[in-house]
């Protein structure tokens, strides 16, 4: 069941591929009169990204990595490299990092670990992984396709536990949740927001994020997408081509749920949630309420990346890129910049003051507002 699992969930961005190359051709860009400054402070090259990358930040560190296992260490105000390993074969997942121990995952379904560069131990998981581990607490946390979420020691890779739930016939084959939250781990199965014990894997609670509709598998298809977003205690993600929801971790309740395509990642803040939709459409909704506040179509069909709020700001690439900051309170065009011209993946990262943006080709852009 769960390798046919995962073979659907394959067919599934497939299929998503194909109807991407049928869609209309990006929005012509219109000029944009900068209403705010920022300026790149270095950039850098790891070679091309052909898996679901998605940088850490910690303590004025990058961890990135390259499809074929590079791994850096890079200092976030200057770019200058600290250390970079191999892993010696092609990544599927990475890069979690708790600025000591570092922690990326093969094709083969290996994790892998450094510590401050020098790798420590490998372990086999059961299933693909595609979400980056975690590492926190002197643990790495590691979740597969299937959702089953597996615990190691940080020190030697001791498993201390597995938790696996009954699955769903279908899951998708995408970066999903899985975040520290004081003294619990927030992973997603399925539509569901779930807090377990990080000391032995036992459920603590859950909230369903998303109501799956649809008359097939493939319809009610409604993993939540990561990462998901922290404010207090507010967790904001998106569902899968089904929704964007918040929920209140202190209690393990629901705030609320919008039916919303899109299939990239949400930013938040304290007042807004804010994302695009699967034809570029940008919507911001109430961050206390839901309600929508503000909708852009200036962005239609260009490939927008997950979303990262900046102060007043809200930060997306695109498939050329492009770099767009909108005005997090009413959708405002504020700045374009450039990058390398190939499309950026992920969301942007940001470290203090530096934000970092990774493109296809394996282009690193760190800027830092003015």
């Amino acid at each position: 069941m769960q390798r046919a699992a995962r073979v659907c969930a394959a067919a599934v961005l497939l299929a998503l591929a194909g109807c991407a190359a049928d869609r209309p051709k990006p929005t012509p860009l219109e000029t944009v009169a900068p209403k705010i400054a920022a300026r790149q402070a270095w950039a850098s090259s790891i070679g091309r990204i052909d898996f679901p990358l998605v940088a850490a930040a910690h303590e004025g560190v990058f961890h990135v990595a390259n499809g074929k296992g590079d791994v850096l260490a890079l200092q976030a105000d200057s770019g200058a490299e600290l250390w970079r390993a191999s892993v010696g074969s092609a990544l599927s997942a990475g890069v979690g990092s708790d600025g000591r121990f570092t922690s990326v995952v093969t094709r083969g379904n290996e994790v892998v670990t450094f510590d401050s560069g020098r790798e420590v131990w490998r372990k086999r998981v059961p299933s693909s992984v595609v979400t980056p581990p975690l590492v926190a607490g002197e643990r790495v946390f590691v979740m597969g396709v299937d959702r089953i979420v597996h615990a190691f020691d940080a020190l030697d890779g001791r498993r201390l536990w597995v938790y696996a739930k009954p699955g769903e016939p279908l899951t998708l084959s995408q970066a999903s949740v899985i975040m520290p939250l004081r003294s619990s781990l927030l992973v997603a199965q399925a539509q569901r927001l779930t807090a377990l014990d990080p000391l032995r894997g036992t459920v603590l609670w859950e909230v369903p994020m998303a109501s799956p509709r649809g008359s097939n598998e493939v319809e009610r298809l409604a993993d939540l997408i990561g990462p998901a977003t922290r404010v207090g205690d507010r967790i904001c993600a998106r569902a899968f081509q089904s929704a964007v929801a918040c929920a209140d971790a202190s209690r393990g309740a629901l705030l609320w749920s919008r039916n919303a395509g899109g299939a990239q990642a949400v930013a938040a803040s304290a007042d807004f949630v804010i994302g695009g939709d699967a034809s570029d459409r940008i919507t911001a909704w109430r961050a206390s309420s839901g309600d929508v506040a503000w909708q852009s179509e200036k962005l239609l069909y260009r490939g927008l990346s997950g979303a990262l709020a900046l102060g007043p700001s809200v930060v997306f690439g695109d498939a050329e890129g492009y770099l767009h900051f909108l005005a997090a309170a009413s959708g405002e065009m504020q700045l374009r910049l450039p990058t390398d011209g190939k499309p950026v993946i992920g969301a942007p990262v940001l470290a203090g003051t530096t934000m970092l943006v990774v493109t296809q080709g394996g282009g690193l852009f760190a800027f830092r507002p003015n």
